[in-house]
């Protein structure tokens, strides 16, 4: 489950504020993320904006490696193909930020979907015999 628009804005403040005048984005409830569709005659610098707020990039083949949650997240909008990317912030950082690159089949246009998984909770600690139990087995 993804953040809410609200939660994604505000965590993708300096992100999106250095879209401005580049392009605009919409919400998309169907996959609960940002979306932006422009010509691809602009992706050089959308590309050099997501570059420098989510450092790390994801193809389908590196997706492979990919730490879980990367996997989870982009499973979550559908697999990567062929000229499609992933852009994330570090998977360890205390909020995931990922983007989505899909540039369409006619080459003029692409679509970024900006997105951030929910936190899990983590599993209340378990305590008695049950853990102790766990204990031997571990």
């Amino acid at each position: 489950m993804n953040l809410n628009k609200a939660q994604i804005k505000a965590g993708c403040k300096e992100l999106l504020h250095d879209f401005d005048g580049l392009i605009s984005f919409a919400w998309d409830g169907g996959f609960n993320a940002l979306l932006a569709e422009f010509p691809a005659r602009k992706q050089d610098d959308v590309r050099n904006v997501l570059t420098r707020h989510l450092n790390l990039t994801w193809d389908r083949k590196s997706m492979r490696s990919a730490p879980a949650i990367l996997k989870e997240s982009a499973g979550e909008l559908g697999d990567l193909r062929n000229n499609q990317l992933l852009f994330t912030t570090d998977p360890a950082a205390s909020l995931l930020i990922f983007a989505a690159w899909w540039p369409w089949g006619n080459g003029e246009r692409v679509s970024v979907r900006i997105a951030a998984p929910a936190a899990e909770s983590a599993p209340a600690e378990e305590t008695g015999i049950i853990a102790k139990l766990k204990g031997f087995f571990a």
